[in-house]
């Protein structure tokens, strides 16, 4: 939408600014309560592909896959097989002899596309690993 907007200037001036666009009715609305996985993040995530293995903590199921991108919070992995909404898993990474692995819980799930999952806790050294590696996205960026 395209608008032309009258601004009152402290003198008494009067001036006048085209092609103002407003982009209120274009932005998707949240439902109260229900914040989108972007809201929830605290962590800039980078592009950035690393190998992925999955053990779902309950069942044992198994999956794998490859990140698509990587933050200190967390990363969204690419498999045709994603694990069920809220399920806790070991998470391994693997790229170019660096590991990092802890425990994780999926927040978001993209049938035949994918999932994102949450880190909940990462020993020190793997920390690490995961730092290099998002020194390494931003650098690309």
């Amino acid at each position: 939408m395209i608008e032309t907007v009258l601004l009152l200037v402290d003198s008494g001036n009067r001036a006048f600014v085209n092609n103002l666009i407003s982009i209120d009715n274009r932005a998707p609305r949240l439902q109260p309560g229900k914040p989108g996985a972007r809201d929830r993040r605290y962590a800039i995530r980078y592009p950035f592909a690393v190998d992925a293995q999955l053990i779902e903590l309950d069942s044992g199921t198994r999956t794998e896959g490859v990140t698509s991108d990587i933050s200190l919070g967390g990363c969204f992995i690419c498999t045709s097989k994603p694990l069920a909404l809220s399920r806790r898993v070991r998470v391994l990474l693997s790229r170019k002899g660096l590991t990092v692995e802890g425990l994780a819980v999926v927040r978001v799930v993209k049938p035949r596309i994918g999932m994102g999952i949450e880190f909940l806790d990462l020993e020190q050294q793997y920390a690490e690993s995961l730092a290099r590696w998002i020194e390494q996205g931003r650098q690309r960026r």
